[in-house]
């Protein structure tokens, strides 16, 4: 089977649930959450994790996972900004589908955490 490599940002809550899942699966979209969107590239990735889940939550995540490239064929690439900003848009649905997709683990390739401001005096 060929697969493509696929990249992730998640914050600390939603990493805490893939290691639940034996680094397997991605957990099932909140309500407010209509679309699973894995990005092409750990750039894209990054800037995400780094920029928007520290401000978030104070930690950032870059997941990487491979998943079977015939599968994919079904959903055409999204470009959401620059043509580094790359994903799929999964029906949050479908996720499950997708899940059984994923070829070997879902593994942290980096990590950013926002800096610790020195205690007021």
């Amino acid at each position: 089977m060929e697969t493509t490599i696929l990249y992730r940002p998640v914050g600390d809550v939603e990493l805490g649930l893939i290691r639940a899942s034996g680094c397997r699966e991605f957990p099932p979209r909140l309500s407010s959450q209509p679309i699973f969107y894995p990005v092409l590239n750990e750039e894209y990735a990054t800037q995400i994790a780094r920029d928007w889940n520290t401000r978030d939550g104070g930690i950032g995540f870059v997941l990487r996972f491979a998943v079977d490239t015939e599968y994919l064929k079904q959903f055409p690439i999204q470009t959401a900004g620059s043509r580094i900003h790359q994903e799929y848009w999964i029906p949050a649905d479908r996720l499950g589908e997708f899940n059984r997709h994923i070829a070997g683990f879902i593994e942290v390739i980096r990590e950013f955490r926002t800096p610790i401001s020195p205690p007021v005096q």
